[in-house]
């Protein structure tokens, strides 16, 4: 199990478009992804989830993933994130 908390680096934080981008790369890894934010726990693979947590710019999230490929996911998801 791989556990990380990063702070996003976005600008506008995450909106439409890069949640979509977000749900595509967690999509795309066999294992299981979790993202946290305060208290509630989603999905990072389902859209509907990520747009709940309404997450902005500058905020700690909590990526939780457990799999085969759990570190190439972590690795793809913090870049993703971290980028500006």
């Amino acid at each position: 199990m791989e556990k990380k908390n990063i702070t996003i680096q976005k600008k506008k934080g995450m909106e439409m478009r890069p949640i979509a981008q977000l749900v595509q790369i967690a999509s795309q890894c066999s294992s299981d992804v979790q993202i946290q934010k305060g208290n509630r726990w989603v999905n990072a693979k389902s859209l509907l989830g990520m747009m709940t947590l309404d997450i902005g710019e500058g905020e700690e999230i909590e990526i939780t993933i457990n799999g085969i490929d759990e570190q190439e996911a972590m690795s793809s998801i913090c870049s993703f994130l971290c980028e500006v």
